[in-house]
């Protein structure tokens, strides 16, 4: 059974350590010692090393007691900004911040969560299959954990990332592929006040080149684009020499945001040439996309967990990116489930205790789901 009290301690714990991402080293060691507590052998990989971080991905496998397809679980420990000296407030069935941080239930929601499923599990002398924890870094800097997360030690059948929103039964079965790409505007430099016409600014440059963008906001249902930063200038009496232009593409067609990225850097360049400039652009595909169909078998596993937990399903697509999309395009069928979390990358962040409870439930569900599912 769920232990309530338990699920809200874990993660009032967890919330409260300072894990921004590429700084989650107090995180992973808090996480390898309550994994180390619980009997386990988990074990750190050398991801912080390769992406310029503090901290790896923290692995762990929870050995099953029958034959069933094997599951990864898995949750992010980095969190957004705000996001230093974090300080929850309960009131009532609500965990929110207090106003001048991120709560950080995203992801500490779905490593709570986790954590208790198994505890519960163990302690119901439940069957299942084997487990596997991936608890990644920089899940929210590029994937960059899951990226370098060495899925040969991992043989999973189905993977299930707790990293959704929405009421707890929602399920992201479709997510964009993504495209970033930085631009850098070269112009001329000259005194803004003695000789301004012999400089060629960049920052006018990088504006125009903006202004004509062929594709901006939403593109069309499928597709968004964004420009993000915009960085350029040394002093205000200089007519700006270089300006960077950081944005990105989403799409869940393929070869829609070819199209888009390709039409965003040829109107860069055109923009360029004729102010007489030059720009240099870096574009490239940070993850794929992937689309779950409701015919496959992981949504086979989520249906029956529905029917024996009596909690709704719902098939959601999402314009965001998640570890899930790195799985997926690795070859491990994989979705992104719901812990309830709400108004996340925001000073408003808040989650119900009763949606931790009840993801605990769902997930438990799954579990028991895929050792039926083994039976067929």
């Amino acid at each position: 059974m769920i232990n309530k009290q338990r699920l809200v301690d874990e993660f009032l714990n967890l919330v409260a350590i300072d894990s921004l991402t590429k700084q989650e080293r107090k995180m992973a060691d808090a996480l390898l010692e309550m994994l180390k507590s619980m009997g386990y052998e988990p074990y750190e990989d050398d991801t912080g090393s390769k992406i310029g971080g503090n901290a790896g991905n923290v692995v762990c496998h929870v050995k099953g007691n029958t034959n069933a397809p094997a599951l990864l679980l898995m949750a992010h420990m980095d969190t957004v900004v705000p996001g230093l000296n974090k300080k929850a407030v309960v009131e009532g069935d609500i965990i929110k911040s207090d106003g001048t941080t991120i709560l950080g239930g995203d992801d500490a929601a779905g490593i709570a969560v986790i954590l208790e499923t198994i505890k519960s599990l163990k302690e119901d002398g439940a069957e299942f299959g084997d487990l596997y924890i991936a608890f990644t870094v920089a899940e929210e800097g590029g994937l960059y954990g899951a990226r370098n997360l060495d899925l040969s030690k991992i043989p999973a059948d189905f993977a299930f990332i707790l990293d959704n929103g929405g009421p707890i039964g929602t399920i992201a079965v479709k997510a964009p592929y993504y495209n970033r790409f930085s631009a850098t505007f070269k112009g001329r430099a000259a005194h803004a006040g003695l000789e301004p016409e012999k400089g060629l600014s960049a920052i006018m440059m990088a504006s125009k080149a903006i202004a004509h963008m062929p594709y901006f906001g939403r593109i069309d249902p499928e597709s968004t684009s964004n420009i993000g930063i915009i960085k350029g200038g040394e002093a205000r009496n200089i007519v700006c020499e270089t300006c960077t232009v950081e944005g990105e593409v989403r799409s869940t067609d393929k070869d829609k945001i070819a199209m888009y990225t390709q039409a965003i850097v040829d109107s860069f360049k055109k923009t360029a040439e004729e102010m007489g400039g030059t720009v240099d652009i870096e574009a490239e595909t940070m993850y794929p996309g992937y689309f779950i169909k409701e015919s496959d078998a992981i949504i086979e596993l989520v249906k029956k967990a529905s029917e024996i937990s009596g909690i709704p399903i719902r098939l959601e697509s999402t314009g965001g990116g998640s570890d899930t999309n790195i799985i997926n395009g690795a070859g491990i069928p994989a979705v992104d489930i719901s812990v309830g979390m709400d108004k996340v990358h925001s000073t408003q962040e808040q989650i119900k205790i009763s949606d931790m409870v009840k993801a605990c439930e769902f997930l438990t569900s799954i579990i028991k789901a895929a050792c039926s599912y083994n039976r067929k």
